[in-house]
């Protein structure tokens, strides 16, 4: 299934107040404008606020409130950092943003564990067969990460 398109950032950021307001979390943001704000700008030259394109970039960091603690970097390049309880999923598509958003507060994402090589990982399933998994890194599990174990 594709995901809504998600031109810009401030795009992004809209879906997630949306997201925000419907499971009534608390959420700030904290927006980095131009060149030499955005933290994976090296093309551009110092103290340049423009790419050399002529866009002026838009990165922003949203905390979203309640369990699971979930923050988001949308960067420029039409993708996010998302960590939800402390594990980072990088390289999450700009337009997933909402669907995993919306998997984590909504109860789909689970934690499965293997006793060989042992460890756990968190798993967040999207709408078209698409999931994210990442290995929960350190000997205990959260709160939140502790209720979803199937």
């Amino acid at each position: 299934m594709a995901h809504p398109h998600l031109p810009t950032t401030e795009a992004v950021v809209t879906a997630i107040r949306e997201i925000a307001r419907e499971f009534h979390l608390e959420m700030t943001v904290t927006d980095d404008i131009g060149a030499d704000q955005t933290s994976r700008r090296t093309s551009s030259g110092a103290f340049a606020v423009l790419d050399p394109d002529g866009s002026l970039p838009h990165e922003a960091y949203v905390e979203l409130g309640g369990s699971p603690s979930i923050s988001v970097r949308v960067f420029p390049e039409d993708d996010a950092t998302i960590t939800v309880d402390g594990i980072e999923f990088a390289d999450v598509a700009r337009d997933a943003v909402p669907a995993f958003l919306r998997s984590v507060r909504g109860g789909l994402a689970h934690v499965k564990g293997r006793f060989f090589p042992p460890g756990w990982w968190l798993i967040v399933p999207l709408p078209g067969d698409e999931t994210y998994k990442e290995l929960i890194t350190g000997s205990t599990l959260t709160p939140w990460m502790s209720s979803r174990v199937r």
